[in-house]
């Protein structure tokens, strides 16, 4: 069965099976047919609002089922979600909304609304974690929970759009400055959720489980994945090691992903006689450690796979299940259906459905992205004579902590606003629980506490963005073409600040 759209995916889910779970939050569980009604309900209050197709809305919302009914009601509207990180202050969700050119937002909380509105922009609060009655109130916002549609009114007259439509612009951090926002279409989601489906093998009885926040991807195609293939999506408020594996035998579940330091942060729990006693028959995660991918398998009883992918181009590798010669390889896999890959220069690259557009706003990034249809990674890789894919390292200047990533220019850019700082260059260094820990190296024209220029960056970026390690420099070594030559800096020294140690 082939859909045109989101919308007409959800609308044709309801009809043919409304009664499947769709949602499990909080101990709440949510029908399709349910999804179907609420998304329609907040569509026409949306377009009473005169949303458009084509507009753009910000959505900044915790984990709960507000956030994907937020995205199918503005699918169904054919207006474009912009998804705002619900840790981001001022400079970055300053940027996010004035480069989407969003009209409107809507939040899912007090403290949400609150940070969206000093940007300027109209806000609704929206909250669908109980009866779908906000539960707080914050001045000037309206309720985005409230309704004029009969719920027994006819379904909701859907925008004619189809899988070429834009429906997400989803901001990544690039190499350089602030995120962009990458262009991605309603073919672009149903695509991804198909290969998805098939690199897990689901079938009837799956139970599959996000704990990311909603405003990243992963739970994104995997509301997707779970529309298509009949199966339930647990959704938990957050990611905690020490309730993880808890919440995973409660609700049954079958399959989930992971990335970055999460298998490191479930390994450093206490061992429990019930590791092994779940229902899990897969885990796909993203930068499995080939020395703790035989643990990692070994303490739960289950098979661990590598799946590569980006924002730009949803997943393009995986290894197979029944592949156990890739354990502690650091293998990341062969194309998945569809995609082609090569590596010229050393370097990664892709090309094949789906693919993002472009970058918003950005036709040059998109024109160095995207060259004869082949989208540059940015990923140094290597190929084994399986022709299996291994990754390299990273030409990018970025600092992947914690399964976030970090563009350094952006923290560069925040702390030279410091009136006390002439420059400053920033780096990742290795992190044996993080990954990799954000240093910044300073100049200063005067003295300055670094706790003052900790606080300072704090105000402006998402925790996860703050420099940990701060170093005063008197001189920032340069390239012949006035660069900041980063190689040269010392990534380690006894006399660095430590913001975590304070």
């Amino acid at each position: 069965m082939s859909f045109r759209s989101l919308g007409d995916l959800l609308r044709r889910r309801a009809a043919a099976a409304g009664d499947l779970p769709l949602f499990v939050f909080e101990g709440v569980t949510t029908t399709v047919a349910e999804v179907d009604r609420r998304t329609d309900r907040l569509a026409a209050l949306l377009r009473e609002r005169g949303v458009a197709p084509g507009d753009r809305v910000a959505v900044m919302m915790p984990n709960g089922i507000g956030f994907p009914v937020a995205w199918l009601a503005l699918a169904k509207l054919g207006a474009v979600m912009v998804p705002v990180n619900i840790a981001y202050r001022r400079a970055d969700l300053a940027h996010v909304i004035n480069d989407s050119g969003a009209s409107l937002a809507l939040a899912g909380n007090a403290e949400a609304a609150e940070a969206l509105i000093e940007t300027g922009i109209e806000v609704g609060l929206l909250d669908h974690a109980d009866a779908g009655r906000a539960r707080c109130q914050v001045r000037g916002v309206f309720d985005a929970s409230a309704t004029s549609q009969d719920p027994a009114a006819e379904p909701f007259e859907m925008a004619d759009v189809g899988p070429d439509d834009l429906v997400n612009l989803q901001y990544t951090s690039g190499t350089t400055g602030f995120p962009k926002g990458c262009m991605l279409t309603h073919g672009y989601w149903l695509r991804l959720a198909e290969l998805a489906a098939a690199v897990a093998g689901t079938r009837e009885g799956d139970v599959d489980l996000t704990a990311q926040p909603f405003s990243y991807m992963d739970p994104q195609w995997n509301t997707v994945l779970c529309l298509m293939t009949g199966i339930p999506l647990v959704i938990l408020p957050r990611f905690s090691a020490t309730t993880f594996w808890r919440s995973v035998r409660e609700h049954r579940v079958t399959f989930f992903y992971l990335l970055g330091t999460m298998p490191v942060y479930l390994l450093k729990q206490p061992e429990d006689p019930l590791d092994r006693t779940h229902d899990v028959r897969l885990v796909l995660c993203s930068g499995i450690d080939p020395g703790l991918h035989a643990v990692l398998e070994e303490r739960w009883g289950a098979p661990w796979r590598e799946a590569y992918g980006s924002t730009e181009t949803g997943v393009d590798l995986a290894v197979p299940r029944e592949d156990a010669g890739c354990v502690g390889s650091g293998s990341v896999g062969l194309p998945v259906r569809g995609k082609e890959v090569k590596i010229v220069d050393g370097e990664l690259l892709v090309r094949g459905e789906p693919m993002m557009l472009g970058y918003w706003n950005a036709p040059e990034a998109t024109a160095e992205k995207i060259r004869n249809r082949w989208l540059h990674t940015g990923d140094l890789a290597w190929q084994d004579e399986r022709g299996h894919l291994h990754l390299a390292g990273r030409r990018k200047d970025m600092i992947r902590r914690s399964g976030e990533n970090i563009a350094a220019a952006e923290v560069e850019t925040v702390l030279a606003r410091h009136p006390a700082v002439r420059a400053a260059a920033v780096v990742p260094i290795p992190d044996e629980l993080r990954g990799e820990e954000v240093k910044a190296f300073v100049q200063v024209s005067r003295a300055v506490p670094p706790e003052e220029l900790v606080a300072f960056v704090r105000e402006r970026l998402a925790a996860f963005k703050v420099p940990r390690y701060i170093e005063f420099v008197a001189e920032l070594p340069m390239t012949p073409s006035e660069r900041v030559a980063k190689h040269l800096l010392p990534t380690g020294r006894r006399d660095e600040y430590d913001a975590e140690d304070k």
